[in-house]
Formats: C-alpha cells, structure tokens, sequence
C-alpha cells in the first residue's frame, strides 16, 4: 500500500537539517572557494576550536556519535 508520510529512503542528508541550516547549506554552496575557506579559517581560530571539542565531546557522552566518527572529525579539521 502507497503511504504518502513514509519518506524515501535515499533522500539526502538536507531533509534531516533544520531550516536554517539547511540555507546556510544552500549558501556555502553558492560560495567561491576562497570566500569559503576565509569562513572556515575564522570557524576554527583557537577560541572556537575549544567550543567544538566540547560539542564533540557532549555528543560522545550522550551517543550522538561513535569514536571513530570523532577521530574522523578531528582529523578532518585539523585538531
């Protein structure tokens, strides 16, 4: 039978976003690669950085993420 609620499965990660991520997403899209490397460099300056550790580390406590999703992390973004 045809469930009109059920959601397809091979639907992207955009759908599990809120809405306002989900316009940021659109816009760092749009972004030229030195805008968006500019974004990133002032993401991960020292004070933000100990921000993020603390969110992964939350996220661990409570089962959001495994280890090897952390380590994946770290390692993508420099720490």
């Amino acid at each position: 039978m045809f469930n009109i609620f059920k959601r397809n499965k091979k639907s992207d990660d955009t759908q599990k976003l809120g809405m306002l991520q989900r316009i940021a997403m659109k816009k760092l899209k749009k972004m030229g690669p030195e805008e968006r490397n500019k974004i990133m460099q002032d993401a991960l300056k020292p004070e933000n950085r100990d921000k993020i550790l603390a969110v992964i580390d939350q996220m661990k406590k409570t089962g959001q993420i495994s280890n090897d999703q952390i380590e994946m992390a770290k390692k993508k973004l420099g720490f």
